[in-house]
């Protein structure tokens, strides 16, 4: 990659975030199309959110992406919020345009996308969603208009209500107050940062899921959550392929340009094979 003058930076706000592959993905990308443009990793602690938004004008950044904790908390600070994110309540992408900042959700639609990609239909089928922040939102938006029954469990028990309510107008949602019935469900999906850290525990026992579920986690990396559902059996979706997706995305708001998916895939598989 050669840095000019007139290279514009993208990158990723998040808290921690050095765990994060998207820039390998954008930068191979950007590689590819020959695109003077680069995308860094930004540490954003909560308590600079605001400052760290306001440095896209200053500093003349192309966009960012967002990450956790700040999907719900960076509305305050743009100026404009396409429809789907304003409905969701969350944005994970911000597009510069002119010193306009506007805030975009992608990650909903990546993750349908990496259903999609293995196989796996919601329609008809009972899908639980454990964890009521800012991805839940995103996933949670697409997903009670599709599947049969759509849940919410979180442990903060106002937040899930909350989640649940926000989402009914697109068909019925309800919350659970426990996950002991966890064998009740096709889908079962982690949106919990529960498996960030490699001491992290699973976010339920998973000794009580059953062969055939589904059972997914929106962390990209081998989850434990993940390596168990694989030994009982169950189908597993980690979140590389919402991360891919949902970065075609928001590299194409960004950009204009189709992206290399492709290419973008070879990436992530490679850092994961690492």
């Amino acid at each position: 990659m050669k840095i000019s003058g007139k290279t514009r930076i993208t990158g990723i706000f998040g808290y921690p975030v050095e765990h994060t592959l998207s820039p390998l993905m954008h930068n191979a990308a950007f590689s590819h199309l020959g695109l003077d443009l680069c995308y860094l990793p930004f540490c954003v602690h909560p308590d600079s959110l605001g400052s760290a938004v306001e440095s896209i004008r200053a500093l003349g950044l192309a966009g960012v992406n967002v990450t956790i904790p700040h999907k719900e908390n960076v509305l305050m600070f743009l100026d404009e919020t396409d429809p789907e994110a304003a409905s969701i309540g969350a944005v994970n992408t911000i597009v510069n345009s002119n010193g306009r900042l506007s805030g975009h959700n992608t990650d909903g639609r990546g993750f349908m996308r990496s259903l999609e990609d293995e196989g796996i239909t919601v329609s008809g089928r009972r899908v639980l969603i454990i964890g009521a922040g800012g991805s839940a939102k995103a996933i949670g938006y697409h997903l009670a208009k599709e599947a049969g029954g759509l849940f919410i469990f979180n442990r903060n028990a106002e937040r899930a209500e909350m989640l649940a309510g926000h989402l009914s107008g697109r068909n019925k949602v309800e919350t659970v107050s426990s996950l002991e019935s966890i064998r009740d469900y096709d889908i079962v999906i982690n949106s919990t940062p529960l498996g960030l850290r490699p001491d992290d525990p699973p976010p339920f026992d998973s000794d009580m899921l059953r062969p055939e579920q589904v059972v997914c986690d929106l962390i990209y990396s081998e989850t434990a959550l993940i390596a168990k559902a694989r030994t009982r059996g169950c189908r597993t979706v980690s979140g590389l392929g919402m991360l891919l997706w949902q970065g075609v995305l928001a590299f194409r708001l960004w950009t204009g340009i189709e992206p290399p998916a492709e290419i973008m895939r070879t990436a992530l598989l490679s850092a994961k094979k690492q």
